[in-house]
């Protein structure tokens, strides 16, 4: 396809960041945009530019110009609407996290792969640049044999209705601790051997923060924190025998900065500039349905599987 035709699933306020990003690729249109009231998606088509806009999910599910669908709906809704979605055959970039549990994921990835549509996860940090750059770093050997990590994530969250309501899957876990297990399996890979969690509730009963470790089978070990209710740096810590790496921002990588035995700063590394970040994603997702591919080769199926169904037993461990 010469211009990839993007459809948003919702119209809140993710849906705008993916919305003024596409607005600045040469490579993408917005063509749609859907809401549950007709009034809402048009005034969020005249601000981003959207062709056409819906007063509902199937009214814009039927149009036939559209190649790819973001799903930028609560966690609680995903599996609804990506499984929508497929039914009418379109291609689905689906928010992070995935579902709101591995049972949902996994019948969500099978109906795609029995309909043949593709769908990925939108763990927009998979697909970024940053992500090989830092892989490149660690298996150069820089700071020799990687051997321990921690990162954190917090943002004071606790006003936001989404992530305190356990019927839209709100708490911590499902909406940041999806980026430190992410940044950990990044660097670690997914053969976790053990863990352990620690979590303090909110009054309505999700997880306000936690804190997560992970053994794996090679010895290596990682160390989580995860939070709605503090203000975190989101600093990410890679420690090897030959030095380490810190990571400005997990959530969205914005430098390396690495350092020897002598606690020396010997490199610094920036972001290449980006639009938001989320450009990446979506560029992958054209790669693959031009290449005729059901998932990404950045976040495959198996990897967004790995990761609910550990998240399913973290807040198992915690009854």
């Amino acid at each position: 396809m010469e211009k990839m035709k993007l459809a948003i699933l919702g119209a809140g306020k993710i849906a705008a960041t993916m919305a003024s990003t596409v607005r600045e690729m040469e490579e993408v249109e917005l063509y749609a945009v859907a809401a549950r009231k007709l009034e809402k998606a048009q005034e969020f088509a005249d601000t981003y530019g959207a062709r056409k806009a819906f007063g509902g999910y199937e009214e814009m599910l039927k149009d036939e110009d559209i190649d790819l669908v973001y799903v930028a709906t609560p966690h609680s809704h995903h599996f609804e609407h990506a499984k929508l979605c497929i039914q009418y055959g379109k291609p689905v970039l689906c928010e992070k996290a995935f579902t709101r549990t591995a049972k949902e994921a996994e019948e969500l990835l099978a109906f795609a792969k029995e309909r043949g549509v593709f769908i990925t996860e939108a763990m927009w940090v998979r697909y970024m640049p940053m992500t090989r750059t830092l892989l490149e770093i660690l298996n150069s050997g820089r700071i020799g044999a990687v051997t321990a990590l921690t990162a954190n994530l917090g943002y004071s969250l606790m006003d936001v209705e989404r992530m305190v309501r356990p019927e839209l899957a709100g708490g911590a876990l499902l909406d940041l601790g999806v980026y430190t297990l992410n940044f950990a399996t990044t660097v670690f890979g997914d053969d976790i051997k053990t863990f352990s969690s620690a979590m303090v509730p909110h009054d309505t009963g999700v997880d306000k923060q936690e804190f997560i470790d992970l053994t794996y089978a090679d010895g290596k070990v990682a160390g989580l924190f995860n939070t709605m209710q503090n203000t975190t740096d989101r600093k990410g810590y890679i420690y090897g025998t030959k030095g380490y790496m810190v990571v400005d921002n997990v959530n969205n990588y914005e430098a390396f900065h690495i350092y020897n035995e002598q606690y020396e700063l010997v490199e610094t590394i920036e972001r290449p500039k980006q639009i938001s970040g989320y450009e990446y994603e979506v560029l992958a997702c054209k790669r693959a349905l031009e290449e005729g591919k059901l998932e990404c080769e950045e976040m495959p199926h198996a990897h967004t599987m790995r990761i609910m169904k550990l998240m399913d037993r973290i807040r198992e461990s915690w009854q």
